[in-house]
């Protein structure tokens, strides 16, 4: 601690104050609409924020840091921090959106960069960068917590409290051959929020080897839209709804904002009188839609993604009964935008056909991952390869539909075609090195 103390003080005010109440800096910085920034680098002498020159491990009383023990891959440069193993760099900062300017490159090597913000969201995928250049990079990230009100919070599953997504800090992971100059972290109040509600299909899964559109399509739009993902593994309409997040993203919806719905893989299990996809189903699709609506924001509307189950004859089994149908009645009946993902994913599985759609699943023998001593056979989850896929289905939905998201899609962002994917041979993406070989809940 004395080391981090020492640092700090230099960096601030050469008062012991300054180093106990950084939060309170950090926040002030916040409020005042002033961005944080970090210049990393050992001979840097001109900042307009913080300069860091040691590899500072992350602490809360400071407020900033490499973090969850991988200050140890850090090499300090001149103008930069370098790192080829996977490293994580967090500050502390209140609920919000923000965006993240990062400024990249070496004067000595060359750099192929990926970035992750919080649960994996993918922000960056694999810039190169020649030696002696320097790129700028800007994503936006929503950070949240359970907190509603003095009296209210959103219901946590176990498995969640302990995650990237729900802590008090905003986390950057960075993968490759990485050189990093300077972050500046700037509240953002302006920006067109996208809400995802939804199950395990849709969630930011954590850790390797489990993913999920929504930490995909972060990549896909530009610097005026922010994904803020609610979705969680194992949840329906109904307990979605009643963990408090529907009511957590109406308290924050604004005009011009969105709100995806992608639910069935778990409601189709609930049985009883009153239940079913024409019955509850329908009804809460209906009350999420008119809620987005009442505050004017876009409610858009996903059929359930297909799970891998293939008959003889190489077509795809139909595992969702009516809630597809369920789901674009309702979207019919209310004026809605809709996605089918339900066709979507069944086109591009039966492209792929059995054997070669399994490499977009959780598929691996024993042994691939620390501590998997069994097989990994999942038909419903992805990994990462696979969550992009579907993500890129859910870029060619959205360029079909008539509404202004469509605008922010990055123009460099190709059409998809399902009936033409891609292949895993081509998937050079680095792996995150946090694992668990519990599946997520949902089936």
């Amino acid at each position: 601690m004395a080391k981090i103390t020492t640092l700090f003080l230099c960096f601030f005010s050469w008062t012991f104050v300054f180093a106990v109440s950084s939060n309170s800096y950090l926040n002030d910085t916040i409020k005042n609409r002033k961005s944080v920034w970090f210049d990393f680098g050992t001979s840097v002498k001109n900042s307009k924020g913080t300069i860091i020159n040691t590899a500072l491990v992350y602490d809360p009383n400071v407020g900033y840091g490499f973090d969850f023990n991988t200050a140890s891959n850090i090499k300090m440069d001149p103008n930069s921090f370098s790192t080829k193993k996977p490293t994580y760099f967090s500050v502390k900062l209140p609920e919000g959106n923000y965006q993240v300017e990062v400024v990249m490159g070496n004067s000595e090597k060359e750099s192929n960069i990926t970035i992750k913000t919080e649960s994996r969201r993918l922000m960056l995928n694999q810039l190169a960068i020649q030696k002696g250049k320097s790129v700028t990079k800007i994503f936006n990230v929503n950070i949240r917590t359970p907190k509603i009100d003095e009296n209210q919070n959103i219901t946590l599953k176990d498995r969640e409290k302990d995650i990237f997504d729900w802590d008090d800090k905003l986390t950057l992971e960075f993968l490759g051959e990485v050189s990093i100059q300077s972050i500046k972290i700037t509240l953002k109040d302006n920006l067109t929020v996208v809400y995802l509600a939804g199950d395990s299909t849709v969630t930011d899964q954590d850790v390797e080897p489990w993913a999920s559109w929504g930490q995909f399509v972060t990549n896909y739009f530009d610097t005026n839209i922010v994904i803020a993902n609610y979705a969680y593994s194992g949840s329906s309409l109904s307990s979605f709804k009643n963990s408090n997040r529907l009511k957590k993203i109406l308290l924050q919806i604004k005009k011009g904002d969105y709100l995806f719905v992608e639910f069935g893989h778990n409601d189709e299990k609930i049985k009883g009188a009153g239940n079913g996809a024409w019955e509850s189903y329908s009804d809460l699709l209906t009350e999420f839609v008119h809620a987005a609506k009442e505050k004017d924001a876009i409610p858009v509307l996903v059929t359930p993604t297909q799970r891998r189950f293939f008959n003889e004859n190489g077509t795809l089994k139909e595992t969702h009964g009516d809630f597809p149908a369920a789901m674009r009645a309702v979207a019919q009946k209310n004026n809605v935008a809709l996605i089918d993902i339900t066709k979507l994913t069944t086109e591009l599985y039966e492209t792929w056909g059995d054997e070669v759609s399994r490499k977009a699943f959780v598929q691996y023998p024993a042994n691939t991952f620390p501590g998997q001593e069994k097989a990994l056979d999942d038909n419903t989850h992805f990994n990462s390869f696979g969550a992009n896929e579907i993500a890129l289905c859910i870029i060619k939905g959205i360029r079909e539909l008539d509404i202004p998201l469509k605008k922010n899609i990055k123009k460099e962002i190709s059409n998809y075609n399902p009936k033409k994917p891609n292949y895993i041979s081509s998937w050079t993406l680095p792996m995150s090195n946090r694992f668990e070989i519990t599946k997520p809940d949902g089936n």
